[in-house]
């Protein structure tokens, strides 16, 4: 295994033992809301300097952006040094589910090196699964290989979404989408955390995933996972520019252009 995946797994697993155990009592969360419909707790934060923390001993140089940090640069960027590498982090992805005891959230760590996203993992404490991906080396739920299903008929595809309730002006033309893919597809699942409905597309629980208002780390190691795993993803023109975005689609390689079909 890459020593770079080796560390965003530590990174992940430390993590998810904050998550757990912070789970036993959630009485005591302390829920403070960053903005309309999204809300962070001590775990979050927690979460997330564990996983800087384990990042930065093993290596200083790199960049990270995390959810609750920002972006924060690498120990030599300030000697003018180019930092190839940069890590994306949501230590909690499903906070709004954890908060209610919805076992349904994940730690999810991307990397990417000189722009191209390199390793992946996402990890889900409730139920202790390891999705990981490397590029060119596959997908792998714990230490078994995983392809994206066979489906080749968007009305024959169970298709995951996330609402986009940071984004209430984009609400009426989800509702219009929903409604198309509602009466296309086979069925819809909406289940609260982007990360996790891409692993699961990789994994064949879904044979596609649309969203609108996420950030790149909702969706930086999933999307890796669904490539690897033989899928398709792009924004909602199918070009790559869903980092830098803040929608994305994926699917099977022959339901993706059925998928961007129904949502124009």
């Amino acid at each position: 295994m890459h020593p770079l995946l080796n560390i965003a797994i530590k990174a992940a697993r430390r993590a998810g033992s904050i998550i757990n155990r912070a789970a036993l009592d959630r009485t005591k969360l302390e829920i403070r809301s960053k903005q309309l419909n999204d809300f962070v707790t001590q775990v979050d934060k927690a979460a997330e300097a564990a996983i800087i923390d384990i990042i930065r001993q093993a290596y200083p140089d790199h960049a990270i952006l995390g959810e609750e940090s920002g972006a924060l640069d690498g120990k030599s960027a300030g000697d003018g040094k180019k930092i190839d590498y940069r890590w994306i982090i949501d230590p909690l992805d499903g906070t709004m589910n954890y908060i209610h005891g919805l076992p349904q959230y994940c730690v999810s760590i991307g990397l990417q090196h000189r722009g191209a996203l390199e390793h992946g993992v996402i990890y889900d404490p409730a139920k202790n699964e390891l999705f990981t991906a490397s590029k060119g080396r596959g997908a792998f739920l714990d230490d078994r290989r995983i392809r994206v299903t066979k489906c080749s008929q968007l009305k024959d595809a169970l298709v995951g979404t996330g609402f986009p309730y940071k984004e209430m002006p984009r609400l009426d033309l989800y509702c219009r989408q929903l409604k198309e893919i509602m009466q296309a597809a086979s069925g819809v699942r909406r289940t609260g955390s982007a990360a996790l409905d891409l692993a699961y597309v990789a994994a064949g629980r879904l044979d596609a995933f649309w969203e609108l208002g996420l950030s790149p780390w909702d969706v930086a190691a999933g999307a890796l996972m669904v490539q690897e795993a033989g899928g398709l993803v792009g924004d909602l023109a199918g070009d790559s520019g869903y980092l830098e975005g803040s929608e994305i689609a994926a699917a099977t390689p022959k339901v993706f252009p059925q998928l961007l079909t129904a949502l124009k």
